[in-house]
């Protein structure tokens, strides 16, 4: 008798989406786990560039130029030569030790299962194979909720900021910890772009990594203002986000010079940014991501764009990127869009 081959997981729900400027002869490598999923490439810098994709994958490629022909005068909100455009590909997704380590299939695991962030588990996460609650974890709490977002990490060059990679140029992680944990409520986290993974349906409002890059005055704080963003408003609605596995191989160090110059007012506005995320709360009334993201956006407005005028544009992207969404997601204006 045959033998049928596993249907992979989610295989008609989950897109992966990968901002690029380059050439993708790196998927040859990940072509045993991405192959039978759907990939959105969007392709930064020059839109009349040809990026060579490998045969074989099922993908769409989208430039400046579908960017700007979809959503036209709202395509402002879409940073322009920076890792900050694959939030172009979280819009327009569709619903749909020694062992090699399959970092899709962690990230859809951590996302399938539930997270505890309302009381901290010493044995990581309880929900892992071989692990369960500790002595003293409340009963009441270990339903869990749902998972949201699936942050994972990584080996050889770590994510460093400039200042750090400037002095330890040399420096490489090494160690490997086999274990996923709940960030708990009220804490924030640096996320990183590179190895995430969030469930769309509850959380991808919320992913706007927005305005840096190209006549932006900051770069490479994409991500942490979507994390920050992100775990405020996952805080509010009761949603959990987990760290930990997977691991990636990280290979290509950045220059740590030009990424000085993209940092530098990212690092002296953080001491600021931080203590506005983490005393930042919201009404009642928001009960939907985009609600949340809406009242969030006047915040920033009043209490940062007073730092630089730089977020009150910021503060009015978010609304445009809400805006956007909202009008490529139509379902989503059935569960309460906010920006009206």
């Amino acid at each position: 008798m045959a033998s049928t081959a596993a249907v992979p997981l989610l295989k008609d729900e989950l897109d992966i989406v990968i901002p690029t400027i380059r050439n993708l002869e790196f998927l040859e490598m990940w072509r045993p786990f991405f192959e039978q999923y759907h990939l959105i490439i969007v392709q930064d810098g020059d839109p009349s560039k040809t990026i060579k994709v490998p045969e074989g994958f099922d993908y769409e490629l989208y430039n400046r130029n579908d960017i700007n022909r979809i959503l036209g005068p709202k395509a402002s909100c879409i940073s322009f030569k920076d890792s900050a455009c694959r939030c172009f590909g979280y819009m327009v997704a569709k619903d749909p030790s020694g062992k090699d380590i399959n970092a899709l299939e962690q990230h859809i695991k951590n996302l399938l299962s539930p997270s505890s962030p309302f009381f901290f588990n010493t044995l990581y996460d309880p929900y892992r194979e071989g692990a369960d609650f500790v002595r003293g974890y409340p009963f009441s709490l270990r339903e869990g909720v749902p998972t949201a977002v699936s942050h994972g990490l990584w080996l050889n060059i770590p994510d460093y900021d400039a200042p750090t990679q400037l002095v330890k140029p040399r420096e490489r992680n090494t160690r490997y910890v086999d274990a996923v944990m709940t960030i708990p409520k009220g804490t924030l986290f640096p996320m990183c772009g590179m190895n995430l993974a969030f469930n769309r349906e509850i959380i991808g409002p919320a992913m706007y990594f927005g305005l840096m890059g190209d006549g932006q005055p900051i770069g490479r704080y994409d991500d942490m203002w979507a994390g920050w963003c992100t775990k405020v408003i996952c805080d509010h609605l009761g949603l959990g986000v987990k760290t930990g596995l997977p691991y990636i191989w990280h290979s290509k160090a950045s220059n740590p010079f030009v990424n000085l110059k993209k940092e530098y007012k990212g690092i002296y506005w953080q001491e600021e940014l931080i203590p506005f995320f983490q005393s930042a709360t919201l009404s009642k009334d928001c009960t939907t991501v985009q609600k949340c993201y809406i009242e969030l956006s006047k915040q920033v407005k009043a209490k940062l764009g007073k730092l630089d005028d730089y977020f009150n544009k910021l503060a009015d992207a978010m609304v445009t990127w809400i805006e956007a969404w909202d009008e490529l997601n139509p379902s989503a204006e059935t569960n309460g869009s906010a920006a009206k």
